[in-house]
């Protein structure tokens, strides 16, 4: 899986890249045909928003989360994408039945 991590208005240390990874290598724990990704980190004056585009096969997954602390928002978007890469392979698998 190839990973794109960007940031505006905040620069993205290699913790912080280091952290994404880790968060979504549970994705492709669930499912192998992850392609790539890409995370932007965004930083306004009270929000940190992190958001993730998933290119799978067949299909590209879009998540985004809000809250007070990046850190926090990251792993938000990480549950998230979590919920969504298991519902697409539910439904690709299902009509392959």
């Amino acid at each position: 899986m190839n990973l794109n991590v960007s940031g505006h208005h905040v620069e993205v240390t290699p913790a912080i890249r280091t952290y994404v990874k880790s968060k979504l290598e549970r994705v492709t724990r669930h499912f192998d045909h992850v392609i790539d990704a890409h995370v932007i980190l965004t930083v306004d004056k009270l929000r940190q928003k992190a958001e993730v585009t998933l290119h799978v096969a067949g299909k590209d997954l879009h998540c985004e989360s809000e809250e007070e602390d990046l850190y926090a928002a990251i792993d938000l978007l990480a549950d998230k994408l979590d919920r969504q890469v298991l519902r697409y392979k539910d439904k690709l698998y299902d009509k392959r039945v």
